[in-house]
């Protein structure tokens, strides 16, 4: 009999097992009535299939030879493999070249998707005419809602607007069998992490932080929304094997140092692309010492650097945090199968990584990262100076925390300890104060224990459990017009210029809610809580002490409110799905046209991008967020925040086919989409990084785009563009970027034959500039034989389709 094999905690308690009965969930009856939502039991397996899991490992270790040590992300990966020796030895030089080389065919255990993504995700499942998803899913409502004036007022409001969308993703759940997430429930990562995320387990979400879950030991991949589709309709969904980096973590945290601080320093030294085409697995003795919530962070904001996702291996903080959610059944599984099969959650040993960083907890200091990109770190003790030295501004607006990257009671108590020392000092904050809770149960748990109390009397608004400012949706009310320039330090994951207030001038800077809090009390961006002290109204000095929390409640997690658990369904074919032939916010999907039996020729350059392009540039989010089901009607905002190369200015376009005509970058497409002209876009590095947001992909082919030509590509949009059948290319030369310009006539050289071989193939462009010159441009492409179909279909949706008919 082999021993669990799971990495040890000092001074952790001896494993129990338990047992549990099926969740079952009561009516939904509570802020937000629909008569879709009504008791049912969950559909839910309470843990992965780790019979399967063992099987699909054991093969793959006789595909690849038993002395193969693999780390654990591979365990995992492999363990959800479709057909082991296909994915594992096609091209692979006999196995030996499998990272970075082998098209992986997975088989996900559960989809997850949040409430804007799952509108065109649900769309385009529609259309493959199945009466139910071949695995678990979820639907969470959570990116909807506007942080105004706090939980109550801005969910009613919410729940209002937003009536039309809830009722079709409700409806849509129980016609499929889909578990249903009301408005409320909380934010997405939060949720999975509280409820379906396990050791073992391989998820995919239509949410580019899904790494999330890899805080308790699972594959959460971020995708978008075709690829969502794939695992709902029990296709094999594929993968670019993975490389894998190692971050060795060694000693332990202490003082204002937290888990947030581990990826912000990992940010500064990877940059946005630095990890694009790796997983990221943590290991070494400083893993003891976090908790399950702490790993969740770091995992949830490996997003920032390109990622696969990021993963930690199983310890006993995991069966802590599986007891406190009340999870007992999935600890009580795990162990058998550890027993009875020896599935195990840690690497192996001697297992190699591709790269190696290790990072010292114990002489980490907090770090600040941003403006404008997470992965501009400083040190908090050089923040000061360089605040000076930048000329950013001293005045800090507002502080914000929690969201789905640090909203864990041991975040929050952490907090909690904070602004009760500095209220019986008598200080209170100098700047506006926001707290978001990342699910009902964490607000429950903070109610029953007293922080939630504790930040009302501080005189925080306290948000509903949604994404709100984090991505967009907040209506602040300081009074700072758009085009002020403007501080805000936030414990979230993203800090794109706009991105939380559509202010492109608001510089959002990162960090933990620890140093957050602390600057938010001293209204200014250069007060370090490390070595300086607050004025008390009695003129006396008061200085933080270094924060401490509990990394769990005493006693396990209060439940969420009734109206705010989620309800789930068996399929239910004679539910009629919710959408108004009259909407204006959803539409049903017209299929896109196959690629033609020839060349690509007679393109032209729409616009030529300058800079950093994120999917909020392509498809910026806040208020478009209600149109994520209307197609035409989001379409008016494609890259209206990319800067032109040629002029400087953003959101314009001209039009060389009209003579220069000026216009908007949407306008244009548009106009060109109308008069049948189809398009290219040319961009620099890392295009479409950020969210995995395929609305990114779906408008610009709406409009008429065809390829897009850039120096490199964050991973989730390039698959996004293949799945709806754009072509993405890299320049061979990034030389040749300054050569090709807006305007210019382009036709594809050799693309029919790469597509119709399989993926196998070069690619050339052959430009015709608008001053007459000629030329050829190489490129490079990494387009598989199954994405080659794709394209050849018109996307991948539409090849779904033909097979399910």
């Amino acid at each position: 009999m082999r021993a669990i094999g799971i990495a040890g905690r000092r001074g952790a308690s001896p494993v129990q097992f338990f047992t549990r009965g099926r969740r079952y969930y009561g009516k939904y009856v509570g802020v937000y009535s629909s008569p879709v939502w009504t008791e049912l039991e969950t559909t839910n397996p309470p843990s992965p299939p780790y019979d399967r899991i063992s099987r699909n490992i054991e093969k793959a270790r006789e595909v690849l030879g038993r002395d193969r040590a693999l780390t654990f992300a591979e365990k995992i990966l492999y363990g959800h493999l479709d057909n082991a020796e296909d994915s594992l030895l096609t091209g692979t030089n006999g196995g030996r070249d499998v990272r970075g080389t082998a098209n992986l065919k997975l088989k996900p255990d559960r989809v997850a998707m949040q409430d804007a993504s799952a509108q065109m995700a649900l769309l385009q499942f529609m259309t493959c005419n199945l009466p139910q998803t071949a695995v678990p899913a979820s639907i969470h409502c959570d990116h909807l809602i506007v942080g105004e004036h706090g939980a109550q007022s801005d969910l009613a409001e919410g729940i209002a607007m937003n009536k039309e969308v809830f009722d079709f993703l409700a409806s849509a759940s129980k016609k499929y069998g889909i578990e249903f997430w009301p408005p409320g429930a909380g934010i997405i990562h939060q949720s999975v992490l509280e409820n379906y995320a396990a050791p073992g387990l391989m998820m995919l979400g239509t949410d580019s932080h899904t790494p999330n879950a890899g805080g308790l030991a699972t594959i959460a991949i971020g995708v978008g929304g075709a690829d969502a589709v794939e695992a709902l309709v029990g296709a094999p969904w594929e993968l670019k094997a993975p490389r894998i980096l190692g971050v060795k973590l060694i000693n332990e945290l202490s003082g204002w140092a937290s888990p947030k601080d581990i990826i912000l320093k990992l940010a500064g030294q990877l940059s946005v692309r630095g990890g694009t085409g790796y997983i990221i697995e943590y290991f070494g003795p400083g893993i003891e010492s976090l908790s399950c919530t702490g790993m969740a962070t770091i995992c949830n904001m490996g997003a920032e650097v390109g990622a696969t996702t990021s993963i930690f291996p199983f310890t006993p903080a995991h069966i802590d945090y599986l007891e406190a959610t009340h999870r007992r059944a999935v600890v009580s599984r795990i162990m058998h199968h550890a027993r009875t099969s020896g599935l195990d959650f840690k690497a192996d040993e001697g297992a190699q990584y591709d790269e190696v960083i290790t990072i010292d907890l114990a002489t980490l200091e907090p770090h600040i990262n941003g403006p404008f990109t997470p992965d501009l770190s400083t040190p908090l003790s050089q923040f000061k100076k360089t605040v000076q030295a930048e000329n950013w501004p001293e005045k800090l607006s507002a502080g914000l925390i929690g969201s789905c990257t640090n909203s864990s009671y041991e975040d929050m108590t952490r907090v909690e300890g904070m602004v009760r020392e500095a209220l019986e000092a008598g200080v209170k904050p100098a700047s506006d104060f926001y707290i978001t809770p990342g699910s009902d149960q964490i607000r429950e748990t903070l109610r029953r224990d007293g922080p939630l109390e504790t930040f009302k009397e501080a005189g925080g608004t306290v948000l509903s459990n949604a994404c709100g400012p984090c991505i967009g949706q907040w209506k602040r009310q300081d009074g700072v017009e758009k085009g002020t320039p403007n501080a805000i330090l936030t414990s979230y994951n993203r800090n794109f210029r706009g991105r939380n207030d559509g202010n492109l001038d608001t510089m959002n800077f990162l960090a933990s809610p620890e140093i957050v809090t602390a600057m938010t009390f001293a209204g200014t961006t250069t007060f370090n809580p490390m070595t300086d002290s607050l004025r008390t109204a009695s003129g006396e000095e008061f200085r933080f002490t270094p924060p401490s929390g509990k990394a769990l409640p005493e006693k396990p997690f209060a439940v969420a409110r009734p109206e705010f658990q989620a309800v789930a369904s068996q399929p239910d074919a004679s539910a009629e799905v919710a959408i108004s032939p009259t909407s204006s916010r959803l539409a049903f999907l017209e299929p896109f046209a196959p690629f033609p039996d020839s060349e690509l020729i007679g393109l032209r350059v729409l616009v030529k991008v300058a800079g950093k392009c994120t999917t909020d540039t392509i498809s910026a989010a806040g208020p478009w967020l209600k149109y994520k089901g209307h197609l035409p009607n989001i379409s008016a905002n494609t890259l209206n925040t990319a800067t032109n190369a040629a002029t400087g200015e953003v959101n314009a376009a001209y039009d060389y086919l009209d003579g220069g005509s000026r216009h908007t970058i949407p306008e244009l497409a548009e106009r060109w989409r109308t008069r049948g002209q189809p398009w290219l876009v040319v961009a620099e590095h890392n295009y479409g990084e950020g969210s995995a947001r395929e609305h990114a992909a779906l408008q610009p082919r709406y409009l008429g785009a065809r390829v897009v030509l850039t120096k490199s590509f964050a991973r989730i949009h390039e698959t996004n563009l293949k799945k709806q059948g754009v072509v993405p290319l890299t320049f061979a030369d990034e030389a040749d970027y300054d050569r090709i310009q807006a305007g210019d006539e382009v036709e594809t050289v050799g693309l029919l034959d790469m597509l119709r071989n399989g993926g196998r193939g070069d690619v050339a462009l052959r430009v015709r500039s608008t001053k007459g010159e000629e030329f050829t441009i190489p490129t490079r492409h990494a387009i598989s034989r199954d994405q080659a179909g794709f394209i050849l279909a018109g996307s991948a949706l539409n090849m779904m389709a033909q097979k399910n008919k």
